[in-house]
């Protein structure tokens, strides 16, 4: 019997999704008024020592493949291939001593970084 493997489609899977605390989507709804564009992109990349590091940027027009999850008016756009390495990940934005930030609670972060910039993800 032969094998062979086949070609990842991330179009393929059924997404649980991502969520946006109250205080995201605020902070969300804020900046797409405040700078003139539709939402922010979620997005990742090899980075840093753990592996990927979150990576956000506005959205003045999505990409016809992209998933939009959206939260009181706030929308967040996420890349198909983005996915396996968020799908799950409640977005949410915090106070840390002076310093406001948005914080990703991903499920799928197996380790993380001393400085909290990057994370890894064990293949399932």
């Amino acid at each position: 019997m032969e094998l062979h493997a086949g070609t990842f489609d991330p179009n393929d899977f059924v997404w649980k999704g991502l969520t946006l605390t109250a205080n995201a989507a605020k902070h969300i709804c804020e900046l797409s008024e405040k700078q003139g564009v539709l939402g922010l992109r979620l997005g990742v990349k090899q980075t840093g020592c753990a592996g990927f590091g979150y990576v956000l940027d506005t959205v003045s027009e999505p990409a016809a493949d992209d998933l939009i999850y959206e939260e009181a008016g706030a929308k967040l756009y996420v890349s198909p291939q983005a996915m396996p390495f968020i799908d799950g990940t409640e977005v949410d934005y915090v106070r840390e001593g002076l310093n406001q930030v948005f914080k990703f609670h991903n499920p799928k972060a197996q380790n993380e970084c001393g400085c909290g910039e990057s994370f890894g993800v064990q293949a399932e």
